[in-house]
């Protein structure tokens, strides 16, 4: 594999605040604690030993090990796992949605990123360990965003009517989708490898939980990855304490709240939230469904359940069967950080944002501020498309522009004929410019009307413009088509490849070597966008 890097600023398709979190932003700093670097990881090494117990290890393992006592885990997991049990083992953490076989590309880069920062630590810091994890979102209750993926132009869709939270739903009504697809790999050598993935997970499983859970595992297992189903009752009660806290003082709203008004202050004062805080930022989890809690006057209720609690019967079933209670994106980092002897999350550019958010709250029950990094992102095209672009003289930046913008670059590039007729509109400026000097020495209505046909006659140049660059489209139109062509098969919907397609298409192509030539093309500490041909 060839690869190349562009700096996600140049590529346009990043946000402002993303970018300068990755500049390191003076007015941003105060909003997270330490930058991700290898030497900052030290700090952060002390940090978490401080204020990790031995009691929460000793939970937290016996919880995994729970997990994968009705599996054969690889030897690289066992082994993570033992080690896990000691008090220099760390952990590097990235979390996602259970999307169905995956969902888009980014899901395999944020999980390879993770891997790929432990690698670095731990040649970094050799006394001491660092274990990739993958959390699954299995509470969440946002079905349709991970109720499909598109795999050759084809969305596969599980559709179903869905209440509660998604890792609990059966997966019977799921296998006519899956019969879809299998239908439509075709006969590249590879498929047997996809079918048996399917097989081993969503074929065989109870739920969405336990398939997300096997098919990670098949794909990334050999490199010691520790999968984390966090909806369990050991794992909650560690979290118990500040569930009941946010019931009884609605502690993380205000937190957030103050954060959210210090960024718009000290850094943009149009900055919009990613996520807004709720007076409860808790779900309660029933059989039927995922509610929302809702304080009352003489206690709580479940919005769309019509059940009422008293405070005090809330609290005994919190202290009993901790596990209904559910926390939103608002506090599931917290929940993630106080379970886990974790260093870095590694998100997208919307985690990171929310998480920006985020720290006032960790200060206010003294759990460390992760060290926030940003997944690998990267484009992945053949040795075919690539000279197709050379053919196109594209450059990189070229590639990451949206489609009609390139379109319209390329063609004033190629036409033979000047297509810009700014030259018009400074000639009309210079004829104006005479007429205005004539304001002064006649009555104020000549003002207006020398303004107001100013403006209509420079609008008509700007039409005759645009009208020309179409005409010029028309008549180049071969290569308007080819270009569009080659940008659709590189970024489908106009939208970045890896929020577009699944992986599956990739590895038929690629075959076995697929995701350890990603491993080993993807720097997690380079913030450059990656582009790699294969």
């Amino acid at each position: 594999m060839r690869k190349q890097h562009i700096s996600l600023k140049d590529t346009g398709r990043f946000s402002q605040l993303i970018c300068d979190y990755l500049i390191e932003k003076k007015s941003l700093k105060e909003f997270y604690g330490h930058y991700p670097n290898l030497e900052n990881t030290r700090i952060q090494m002390e940090l978490k030993k401080d204020h990790y117990s031995k009691q929460s290890r000793i939970v937290l393992v016996k919880a995994l090990n729970s997990q994968y006592a009705k599996m054969t885990p690889e030897k690289a997991v066992i082994k993570n796992l033992k080690l896990l049990a000691n008090e220099n083992t760390f952990t590097v953490t990235t979390g996602h949605q259970l999307c169905l076989m995956t969902g888009p590309l980014y899901f395999i880069y944020k999980i390879i990123s993770t891997i790929n920062l432990c690698k670095k630590l731990k040649l970094k810091y050799p006394k001491s360990e660092f274990i990739p994890v993958y959390w699954m979102a299995s509470e969440d209750h946002d079905f349709e965003e991970i109720n499909s993926f598109n795999f050759q132009d084809k969305k596969i869709q599980w559709k179903r009517n869905s209440a509660g939270a998604v890792g609990d739903f059966p997966l019977n009504d799921l296998q006519e989708a899956l019969d879809i697809f299998e239908t439509n790999l075709g006969n590249h050598p590879e498929v047997s490898f996809i079918k048996e993935l399917l097989e081993k997970s969503y074929r065989k499983a109870v739920n969405l939980s336990e398939a997300t859970f096997k098919l990670v595992d098949q794909l990334f297992g050999s490199y010691g990855l520790i999968v984390l189903e966090p909806n369990q009752k050991v794992l909650k009660s560690l979290f118990s304490p500040i569930i009941k806290d946010e019931l009884t003082n609605a502690s993380s709203f205000k937190s957030v709240t103050e954060q959210i008004n210090l960024i718009k202050t000290n850094y943009n004062k149009k900055y919009t939230p990613q996520v807004n805080p709720r007076e409860i930022n808790l779900f309660y989890l029933t059989p039927q469904g995922r509610y929302r809690i809702k304080k009352t006057k003489n206690g709580f209720s479940l919005i769309g359940a019509e059940l009422n609690f008293t405070k005090d019967t809330f609290f005994k079933i919190l202290k009993k069967y901790p596990e209904r209670f559910s926390p939103n994106v608002i506090l599931r980092p917290l929940y993630q950080e106080i379970i886990l002897p974790n260093l870095h999350y590694i998100g997208g550019g919307g985690e990171i944002a929310y998480w920006l958010q985020l720290k006032k709250n960790f200060d206010r029950y003294g759990v460390p501020f992760p060290l926030l990094l940003l997944r690998n992102s990267a484009l992945i095209y053949s040795n075919k498309l690539r000279k197709k672009m050379d053919k196109l003289n594209l450059t990189l930046s070229d590639l990451f522009l949206k489609r009609e913008v390139l379109v319209n670059k390329k063609i004033k590039q190629i036409s033979s004929i000047d297509l810009d007729l700014k030259f018009l509109k400074i000639q009309l400026e210079k004829q104006f410019n005479h007429l205005q000097s004539l304001v002064s020495q006649t009555d104020k209505s000549f003002e207006g009307a020398v303004s107001a046909q100013l403006k209509k006659q420079t609008r008509g140049i700007d039409y005759l413009e645009k009208r020309l660059l179409k005409a010029q489209k028309n008549t180049l139109s071969d290569q308007v088509q080819r270009l569009s062509m080659l940008h659709s098969q590189l970024f489908p919907d106009d939208q970045l490849q890896e929020r577009t397609l699944n992986f599956v298409s990739f590895y038929l192509e690629i075959g076995e070597q697929m995701i350890p030539s990603l491993i080993e093309n993807l720097d997690p500490l380079n913030s450059d966008f990656t582009l790699i041909e294969y």
